[in-house]
């Protein structure tokens, strides 16, 4: 019920931020990565916080990581769905790369931090505040990059840039900031309701909470993203579904330190299982592949899918299936 909830809001959303974008003027690659990327991971915010706050460092850190690797590969199959040329060539822009640039950044904060001593102030690793710096930083950085770029990608017959809709026909800027932060707050409030019951299965289950975080709450409290990308793609939003899930995993870092604020017991980046680490250089290699590909910008693959989509897609599955054999081993 609560993922259904997660859907069905997630996608409502999307058709709200794509208008706040033409209202206020930021463009889709800013609303995608700030207003939609922020609102539709919501859910698996609330979830990995609830979760730690419990003591459950399992399932905080691998929803946070899992909803990062599903939300790439769903941008995998966003590609599939437009046929026209490959998406990393239509959708190509300076605020996408500069995103994707941070997340990489960012991963790497949080693979670092178990290598660091041990030791917190206040409950709170030191990595902590730097993840949260170095992300407004980002954030700052992507903003100046789309206001004054110092390069742009070639523009081609295939490429869809961001151009605003009539906003004569669009609902009143303070309707469509309501219906945002309404359709934000049922989003957390079903990503808080999500977490006992995947505790509940993971203590009924042979299931560790890493299968149960990766397999099944990230990947609920990323269907929004699934859904919003495809749209967005359907619609024409290149840009918006592009800068939604790049915006959003780059947002999804933060999943992690507000978890250790949220974790009583120490640095939850030293309580992280092999798993959980594993997932965030599998997360690491498939930003890479996207960042490369974005650079790149081949028109066409094989089936009109790009060679960087269908890499990371093998990737998932690889990973998903190393963790399921994990599982089998153990038991």
């Amino acid at each position: 019920m609560c993922a259904a909830i997660i859907a069905i809001a997630g996608t409502r959303i999307t058709r709200v931020v794509d208008q706040l974008a033409d209202r206020t003027g930021i463009g889709e690659a800013a609303a995608g990565a700030l207003l939609l990327g922020a609102s539709t991971s919501m859910g698996g915010s609330v979830l990995s916080v609830t979760a730690a706050w419990h003591g459950n460092v399992e399932l905080a850190v691998s929803n946070a990581l899992g909803g990062i690797a599903v939300q790439t590969f769903f941008l995998a199959v966003a590609d599939m769905v437009y046929r026209r040329s490959n998406l990393e060539h239509a959708a190509a822009s300076v605020p996408n790369m500069m995103h994707n640039g941070l997340l990489i950044c960012l991963l790497a904060l949080i693979l670092f931090a178990p290598y660091l001593p041990d030791v917190t102030i206040g409950g709170i690793h030191p990595i902590t505040p730097v993840l949260l710096a170095v992300y407004f930083y980002g954030i700052y950085l992507v903003r100046q990059a789309s206001q004054s770029p110092m390069w742009r990608p070639s523009v081609t017959r295939e490429t869809r840039e961001d151009t605003p809709d009539d906003v004569t026909e669009m609902p009143p800027l303070s309707r469509l900031w309501v219906e945002f932060l309404i359709l934000m707050a049922i989003l957390g409030i079903a990503g808080w309701s999500l977490e006992p019951a995947a505790t509940a299965i993971a203590d009924q289950t042979n299931l560790t909470q890493t299968v149960v975080g990766v397999l099944l709450t990230s990947v609920s409290t990323s269907i929004p993203e699934l859904v919003t990308s495809i749209a967005a793609v359907r619609r024409g939003a290149l840009t918006l579904a592009v800068g939604g899930i790049i915006g959003g995993n780059a947002f999804d870092t933060l999943f992690t330190a507000a978890s250790d604020i949220a974790y009583r017991d120490g640095s939850i980046y030293h309580a992280m299982p092999e798993d959980s680490k594993f997932w965030v250089v599998l997360t690491l290699l498939m930003s890479g592949i996207l960042m490369m590909g974005l650079i790149r910008r081949e028109r066409e693959g094989i089936g009109k899918i790009g060679m960087e989509s269908t890499v990371i897609m093998a990737l998932y599955v690889f990973g998903v299936v190393m963790l399921l054999s994990g599982v089998q081993a153990s038991g």
